[in-house]
């Protein structure tokens, strides 16, 4: 997937203390199974690639598929654009800590994939944690893929052993599963209303399987990496773990917040208020953190953020000035300006900046909520806008009738 590309474009290196590494977990084979790409603290390596930004071609006829544009095109001009770029973390690099990383699950938005906000998922790691991005299988990927098992011959799924060896995995067929977009006339709210419970439950799901593995619990990975998953046993702080995604991810941090009390805090960037149930905002009880960009926000949908302010509870917000809905994942890096402001990838400001001051603010929020003993309060004063590219709260003017 090799193209010529800028040499100033890239998905900028992470700054924190500790090099990173990343695998891609799947665990069930089935849709109904566990999906993400997984970012750790590792050992500094030579032997280790950086993979591929976009892992499968796929991916790119998905993308195609949620912008509406012919898949056969799109795709030579996303190999031109994007095909050579890498994310600087090492495939498979050995897992090494010096301390139990505390642990995050990170929710893309829609029609985006597990590898599109490295960016962020990589400096979470290099400063400590462990940083699941799943791939949601609810159709608001662009793309994803399972396994489903050959009808002739293979075993049947009931006899299907634990850990399948090369021979089992012949018995798979992979299945792409790709965008759905609303059918003609179809109503929004009940297909996205349903897709963030799943997501959620993906979520959930995906922290499940983080904790069998810091226990010790034999897992099964249909993707058989050569990572050795056996070395997170006991690697992770299980007691300090949050959620955090972008448009669709941002509600899906709220779905999971309020599904389960495991996660301490979340942060929502630029979160799609829409696909929630007002019913459930008096039933989130942790902290949350909205980091929202300037360009995408409006009166009805920060109303409803607003709804969960709470007296009691840490609830923030802050909008970056100058930045779009699309500062937050990686194409931002990736596309020139002429390119990234007519594709509204970019915003004006440096796309660099406007991620640092996401990933600070998030990282001093997350100190704070969960009881890291770090140097992330030096960037206390973002979580209350305090910059001259923050704005305290948000720049999206409320009107009582919005309320």
């Amino acid at each position: 997937m090799g193209s010529s590309c800028s040499n100033h474009l890239g998905i900028p290196p992470p700054k924190g203390p500790n090099h990173v590494g990343c695998t891609d977990f799947m665990m069930d084979h089935t849709a109904q199974g566990s999906f993400f790409r997984l970012y750790y603290p590792c050992q500094e390596t030579e032997k280790a690639e950086k993979p591929d930004w976009v892992p499968n071609m796929e991916y790119f006829y998905g993308l195609a598929d949620f912008m509406k544009i012919n898949r056969t095109w799109s795709e030579k001009i996303f190999e031109y654009l994007f095909g050579s770029y890498k994310i600087p973390a090492y495939m498979d690099a050995p897992f090494k800590s010096s301390e139990k990383c505390p642990v995050i699950i990170f929710s893309h938005g829609l029609g985006a994939f597990r590898t599109l906000y490295s960016a962020i998922c990589v400096e979470l790691a290099s400063q400590g944690f462990i940083v699941a991005s799943v791939e949601h299988r609810d159709e608001s990927a662009s793309a994803t893929f399972y396994f489903h098992e050959k009808t002739e011959p293979g075993p049947t799924q009931e006899s299907w052993p634990m850990s399948p060896s090369a021979s089992d995995r012949d018995n798979l067929l992979k299945e792409w599963l790709y965008y759905r977009a609303l059918k003609h006339g179809e109503s929004e709210f009940p297909l996205r209303n349903k897709q963030v419970k799943q997501r959620a439950d993906e979520c959930i799901l995906a922290l499940d399987k983080l904790t069998q593995m810091n226990s010790g619990v034999a897992v099964q990975n249909v993707l058989q990496t050569p990572f050795d998953y056996t070395t997170l046993e006991n690697s992770m702080d299980l007691c300090r773990t949050a959620v955090i995604g972008h448009s669709f991810g941002g509600a899906t941090v709220i779905e999971s917040l309020c599904k389960e009390v495991k996660f301490k805090c979340g942060v929502a960037l630029d979160a799609w208020m829409v696909p929630l149930d007002d019913e459930i905002f008096p039933r989130v009880k942790q902290p949350i953190f909205f980091i929202n960009s300037e360009k995408f926000q409006w009166a009805g949908n920060i109303s409803r953020m607003k709804k969960l302010d709470c007296t009691v509870i840490d609830r923030k917000m802050i909008t970056i000035r100058g930045t779009v809905h699309q500062s937050f994942p990686d194409f931002t890096f990736l596309t020139g300006n002429w390119i990234g402001k007519l594709m509204k990838l970019k915003g004006e400001i440096d796309p660099e900046l406007a991620i640092d001051l996401s990933n600070k603010a998030t990282l001093a929020f997350l100190q704070r909520h969960l009881h890291l003993e770090k140097d992330f309060n030096q960037w206390d004063p973002l979580i209350d806008g305090h910059d001259k590219n923050l704005i305290p709260g948000t720049n999206v003017i409320l009107l009582q009738s919005s309320m």
